[in-house]
C-alpha cells in the first residue's frame, strides 16, 4: 500500500516542478573563481613574463691576447738561461742561448710578453720545435685581466651581448669575498680544438682539461673595474679580497642568457 501511494505521488507531479533547484553551493563558487583568476593570471604571464636562465663553465683569468709556447728553431745544448719566469720581454728579447753544430745561437722571444713558464735549464739538450718556455702577451703592468670562459658549443648561441657574469674564482674564498663581476666582451664564432686552447693559454694540460667534455667555444669576458677594491676589480661583496688577482688563476663562470617568454617552451 505504501508503495502504491509513492507512485500514484510521482505521477502527480512527475518533474517535481514545484521543488526549488541548487546549481551549486556557495563555496564552490568561490572555489571556481580562484581557479579562474589563478589560470588567468598563468596566461598573461606566460605571455609577457620572462625567466632568467644561466650557463655554468670553466674558465681562467688571462690577459686579452693570451699567451704563446716559444719553440726552439734549432737542435742543441742549452748553454745560458737568458730571462727568468715573471719577467716582461720586449719582442725579439733573449730567452736561451743554444750550442749547435754550427755555433752559438740566441732563442729570442716572438712578441712582448711575460715568461710565465721556463721548460728548458742549463745543460739541457734541446731539439728543433721543442717547447723552451710560455710568454704571456701582455706589455706592461697595467693590463687588464679578462676571463676566457669555455662553453659547450650548444650553449653558445644563446649568449647575448653584454651578458653579466659571475666569476668564482678558485682561489678566493666565495663564503667571505663573494664571486668576481663582469659581462661579455665577445663569444668566438667556432668551436676550440685541443691545440688552440694549448697555444692561446701556453699550456697544453689547460688543452687537454678543457676539451674532456668535447669542443668548447670561448667566451671572452671583461672584468667590471672597481676603484675601491684592492684587486681594481668589483665583486659581489663591498671590496673584494685583499690582494691582486693574477693571470692563469682558474675560475667557474655563470653566464645569464637571454631571457625567454614561457609561452616560447609551448611554440614549435
Amino acid at each position: 500500500m505504501q508503495f502504491r501511494q509513492q507512485a500514484l505521488a510521482k505521477l502527480q507531479s512527475p518533474e517535481e516542478l514545484d521543488l526549488p533547484v541548487r546549481f551549486a553551493r556557495p563555496q564552490g563558487w568561490l572555489v571556481l573563481a580562484v581557479t579562474v583568476v589563478v589560470m588567468a593570471a598563468a596566461s598573461v604571464w606566460a605571455v609577457t613574463g620572462t625567466v632568467a636562465s644561466t650557463v655554468g663553465a670553466p674558465a681562467i683569468l688571462t690577459h686579452g691576447e693570451g699567451s704563446y709556447i716559444l719553440q726552439s728553431p734549432v737542435a742543441g745544448q742549452v748553454i745560458a738561461v737568458l730571462a727568468k719566469e715573471g719577467e716582461r720581454l720586449a719582442a725579439n728579447a733573449p730567452v736561451l742561448k743554444v750550442r749547435t753544430q754550427q755555433g752559438e745561437t740566441v732563442v729570442r722571444t716572438v712578441a712582448a710578453g711575460r715568461i710565465t713558464a721556463l721548460a728548458a735549464t742549463i745543460g739541457a739538450i734541446i731539439s728543433t720545435g721543442a717547447n723552451v718556455a710560455a710568454v704571456e702577451k701582455v706589455a706592461h703592468a697595467g693590463d687588464p685581466l679578462y676571463a676566457t670562459v669555455y662553453v659547450p658549443a650548444e650553449n653558445a648561441s644563446s649568449i647575448p651581448a653584454n651578458a653579466a657574469v659571475d666569476l668564482t674564482v678558485q682561489s678566493v674564498p666565495t663564503q667571505q669575498y663573494g664571486v668576481l663581476r663582469g659581462h661579455v666582451k665577445s663569444v668566438d664564432r667556432s668551436v676550440q680544438s685541443q691545440q688552440q686552447i694549448a697555444a692561446f693559454l701556453g699550456d697544453s694540460q689547460l688543452g687537454e682539461q678543457f676539451t674532456k667534455k668535447g669542443r668548447p667555444v670561448a667566451v671572452l669576458v671583461r672584468l667590471d673595474r672597481g676603484s675601491g677594491t684592492k684587486s681594481g676589480y668589483k665583486w659581489s661583496s663591498a671590496d673584494g679580497p685583499p690582494y691582486a688577482l693574477a693571470s692563469m688563476m682558474s675560475a667557474t663562470a655563470s653566464i645569464r642568457l637571454a631571457d625567454q617568454r614561457p609561452v616560447d617552451w609551448l611554440l614549435p
